[in-house]
């Protein structure tokens, strides 16, 4: 195990501060204290933190750090660290390495010795959740779902029997295209959409996935959107398990090839619905 005493450092450290999704007051004294006494800032858009540091009257310098620049950027981040420098990394709003490259930098200090120290703050995803109505208890963040419907599909099938509320992001252009896939995976189930978080046209639409895929049609489509959808019942789950018994072992590979699935992912998926080794759906499909 590696240890951490988090404020016992005197040499170089990462902070992962995070940053309003949209309203200021939402940024923290000591988030703002560490973007004031950092060497550097790693900002993933330096025009947006440059708005950011010109609000708060900070003048801390700023580098750039983001998702096509991260090997060489991070590269030089770790030397300055390594050097005794404080790094303070910032996203475009939220938290820094959530749906973003800075888990990358993260790790690397991680792997190097150096500190990594988290600021707790603004974020888009637990906003939504905690807002929905729906159980908090226990959830899985999904982020963005593939672009490519086919890998959505299989992303969403791989999904449809979780129990845990699930939470995703999606921009305005994909929204009608994965609320309808969604119900086509899931079937019809709660599902808070929330949008324009903390800002001015802040809104949620609460309701039944059937209902969703329809307000797409006459709703306001603009900004960002986060999604929280209820996991599936234990008596879905009953009623899933039951569709497939009277299939055959192919058979059921099949069915899951003809909804999207590549024929790799349906023999898995198969496994586990039949709760038996890949291996043997394997062996089996590929003999008959």
């Amino acid at each position: 195990m590696k240890e951490q005493k988090s404020f016992q450092h005197t040499d170089g450290c990462l902070y992962l501060v995070p940053t309003p999704i949209g309203n200021l007051e939402d940024m923290t004294f000591r988030g703002i204290r560490i973007l004031k006494e950092a060497d550097l800032i790693a900002a993933e858009d330096t025009r947006q933190t440059r708005k950011l540091s010109a609000h708060f009257d900070i003048h801390t310098p700023l580098v750039s750090y983001h998702e096509h620049n991260q090997k060489q950027a991070g590269a030089d981040l770790l030397a300055e660290m390594e050097k005794g420098k404080t790094i303070a990394l910032v996203s475009d709003a939220g938290m820094p390495g959530i749906s973003d490259p800075g888990e990358a930098l993260a790790k690397l200090c991680i792997d190097a010795g150096i500190p990594v120290v988290a600021l707790p703050g603004a974020n888009a995803a637990l906003t939504a959740l905690v807002a929905s109505g729906l159980p908090a208890k226990q959830f899985a963040f999904h982020g963005f779902l593939p672009r490519v419907k086919k890998d959505r599909k299989e992303a969403l099938a791989r999904l449809a029997t979780a129990n845990e509320t699930m939470l995703f992001y999606e921009a305005p252009h994909r929204l009608s295209q994965t609320l309808a896939a969604m119900y086509e995976a899931f079937g019809d189930r709660e599902i808070a959409i929330g949008r324009e978080l903390t800002k001015k046209f802040e809104e949620y639409q609460r309701g039944l996935l059937s209902e969703a895929v329809a307000w797409t049609e006459t709703g306001t489509i603009k900004g960002e959107f986060c999604l929280v959808v209820e996991g599936a019942s234990q008596q879905a789950n009953e009623e899933q398990e039951q569709w497939w018994a009277p299939l055959s072992e192919t058979a059921h590979v099949d069915h899951y090839i003809a909804i999207g699935l590549s024929q790799k992912d349906a023999i898995k998926q198969v496994a586990v619905d039949r709760g038996v080794p890949k291996r043997q759906i394997y062996q089996t499909y590929h003999q008959h």
